[in-house]
């Protein structure tokens, strides 16, 4: 595991800012959670307290102190309005890999933010930690997830079946990944399609 911490940065897209966690977003935070639409697909069930919304940010920043990653929060750039996060995490410096998760408000699905922020995101990762791989894993039924993915250029490469159950439903999960040598910033790949 890492053993120093890593400097949480701040990005911006044509449409966003992704920006470390601070304890004002928890009300956003915590709405977002706390909805089951949003968490439909998760391997949690909604949020029921806000000092889950506490703990998330507080675990955000030890995440960055041990070295482990990074998780940021997205906001619109026009209005500075809360409406997601994304995060590397389970970075190990030995094997150059991390694991990518996001979670976007239902209010901002469909509107390409997800895509917008998570390439972001792996533009800096991959040069400043210098990753090779990072997987992703998502619920078989959450197909716009899925093409979140695929447009980032991840790839398919299995399914675990029955990983998780949530409040006794039984779902199972694909594990994507993208390495260096496949990696191009999203700029690119949105000029080629």
């Amino acid at each position: 595991m890492p053993s120093s911490s890593l400097q949480t940065p701040t990005l911006q897209t044509a449409r966003l800012r992704l920006r470390p966690f601070d304890h004002g977003d928890a009300t956003g935070l915590f709405a977002m959670h706390a909805s089951p639409r949003v968490m439909r697909y998760w391997d949690a069930p909604p949020w029921s307290e806000i000092t889950r919304a506490e703990r998330f940010i507080i675990a955000c920043r030890q995440m960055a102190d041990e070295g482990a990653g990074v998780r940021l929060a997205v906001d619109r750039a026009g209005d500075r309005s809360f409406i997601g996060w994304c995060s590397l995490r389970q970075w190990n410096p030995d094997y150059r890999s991390a694991s990518l998760g996001y979670c976007f408000d239902d209010a901002a699905w469909g509107n390409g933010y997800a895509t917008e922020a998570t390439g972001a995101l792996l533009g800096w990762a991959f040069p400043a930690l210098d990753l090779n791989r990072i997987q992703a894993e998502t619920d078989t039924r959450n197909v716009a997830s899925a093409r979140v993915l695929e447009k980032l250029g991840f790839v398919r490469e299995g399914t675990l079946r029955e990983n998780c159950i949530v409040s006794g439903e039984v779902s199972d999960s694909w594990i994507f990944g993208l390495v260096k040598r496949e990696w191009s910033p999203l700029a690119e790949q949105l000029r080629a399609r």
